[in-house]
């Protein structure tokens, strides 16, 4: 599913009012229908509701919600910014169906017209939608800072009064949602940790857009949907052997921090390579045979083999120090195969920002933002991060993986954010789990791109499996890989 740029989504009403054909009105009916249904659903409806709505299209939903609550026997009171400006032709519109029914309309002038709340009041924010290019200043920015002074329940119409659709609204005012209800498909604004405390809960209605507008798109960015995954996702043949499906090199782990080797490679295994050989210190060669003795070991002491080895993954508890610098050099400059580098490796390339070339064509890099950060310098907020990734995945040869709660996979100037993956994955081990999973999937003749796609989908599936019997706070790393295989049945 493609991620739409604000002109995108107006050409998209726009396309879906010439085709259906339906009346801009009829479709702000449709949406505002869709809400209606949806408040009342979920009992939103308790009492008074409080409905603030600016004279733009937005603003036309807002009155439309408010007659269709009113018909429906519900108490709503209308409150309209007032600017002296006629608004659109839906608003006015829909404004004139509402004298007809309602007495409760009053217009903001000065902030001396603000209402009070009671605690738990429901308030529909309906003043600015997905065309705002500027920030809220003047009587705007006050009304917004009234309303996230109260302590109502606050449900935003298409996105949180305040907020931009694809940059950053850090030090803007913003209104505070509790709820937002947004159409169609979800917004880039969504997606970015910055913006949490904005928009809340969010829903996304179908209001029957018509989706052959999509086909006429370029796109830049997307979401990791079940359906990316089902085209994506390659059975395996039945007659196929262990051959088939790729030898695995792991080099992780240091003394401390064995586990992340072992994470790496059970997960490597249980996504399907059909041999992973752990690259360790000798004298831990029993601690592995005894977790995973279906793992092979090869000694750290000794020079890495990498005869019929497919994919090489390093950095998971590699450390820095010692040999580890030494090790991912060499292994850069003399490798020719797939590489997954992820955790300390990363940290050791962010010393030698030179090596980033050498990093084999088709392979992934998985950094947090922290590392991101340190390879390729910082970023202001969120957006830029992204636009960093995808600007830096057009001058490398490899996929990024960018963690977060909506990982974002970018390659050759493009974008995919995951949809899957909850909060208990935010624990030591989970990323050493993914670069397990990714490398797996390359063994197995996935390309990079389909590799981080697949591999951090399945992450998150198998993370959201396993709250069927864990919490957010109890969930462990290991739980991902015991539930690796759920994923795989559900896909």
């Amino acid at each position: 599913m493609q991620i739409l740029s604000p002109q995108q989504i107006h050409e998209w009403d726009n396309y879906t009012i010439k085709q259906e054909p339906v009346s801009s009105i009829a479709l702000m009916e449709r949406a505002a229908q869709k809400c209606c249904d949806f408040l009342i659903e979920n009992n939103f409806i308790f009492k008074p509701i409080k409905i603030f709505c600016g004279k733009g299209n937005n603003g036309g939903d807002g009155l439309a919600l408010a007659r269709q609550l009113i018909e429906a026997g519900y108490n709503v009171i209308i409150y309209i910014l007032e600017f002296g400006a006629k608004g659109t032709e839906d608003f006015q519109a829909n404004l004139h169906r509402l004298h007809e029914l309602s007495k409760q309309i009053h217009f903001i002038q000065s902030a001396e017209f603000f209402p009070l709340f009671e605690p738990g009041d429901i308030v529909i924010d309906s003043l600015y939608g997905s065309g705002l290019n500027r920030p809220l200043e003047g009587l705007n920015e006050a009304l917004v800072v009234h309303i996230n002074r109260s302590k109502a329940v606050v449900i935003s119409i298409d996105i949180p009064s305040g907020m931009f659709i694809d940059k950053s609204s850090v030090g803007n005012p913003v209104i505070q949602a509790t709820y937002t209800i947004t159409f169609q498909s979800l917004k880039l604004c969504f997606l970015m940790a910055e913006n949490e405390k904005f928009f809340g809960k969010v829903e996304v209605l179908n209001i029957k857009l018509d989706e052959r507008f999509l086909e006429t798109l370029e796109f830049t960015l997307s979401l990791i949907t079940e359906q990316t995954i089902k085209q994506l996702f390659k059975p395996r043949n039945n007659f196929g052997h262990k051959g088939n499906f790729g030898h695995a090199l792991i080099i992780a782990g240091n003394p401390g921090k064995m586990g992340a080797c072992l994470l790496a490679s059970k997960a490597c295994l249980r996504t399907g390579s059909g041999l992973v050989t752990a690259n360790i210190p000798g004298e831990y060669f029993t601690a592995l045979h005894t977790y995973l003795p279906e793992a092979m070991c090869a000694a750290r002491e000794m020079p890495i083999d990498l005869t019929n080895i497919t994919v090489v993954a390093a950095g998971p508890g590699l450390g820095t120090g010692g040999d580890a610098e030494k090790i991912v050099l060499e292994l850069l400059g003399n490798l020719a195969k797939c590489t997954v580098i992820d955790a300390d490796a990363l940290n050791i390339l962010a010393k030698h920002n030179e090596w980033l070339e050498k990093i084999p064509a088709g392979s992934v890099i998985t950094p947090h933002p922290k590392e991101f950060e340190r390879l390729f310098g910082k970023s202001s907020n969120d957006f830029e991060r992204m636009e960093l990734a995808l600007a830096m995945s057009r001058k490398y040869h490899f996929a990024i993986v960018l963690k977060g709660h909506y990982t974002l996979v970018a390659a050759n100037g493009k974008g995919w954010f995951n949809t899957t993956g909850n909060a208990g994955m935010a624990k030591g081990g989970s990323g050493d789990v993914l670069t397990g999973i990714i490398t797996a999937l390359i063994a197995q003749k996935y390309t990079e791109l389909e590799a981080a796609i697949l591999g951090v989908y399945l992450h998150g599936l198998a993370a959201d499996i396993a709250l069927e019997k864990q919490s957010v706070e109890s969930l462990l790393a290991g739980d991902i890989i015991e539930n690796l295989g759920n994923a795989f049945n559900n896909i």
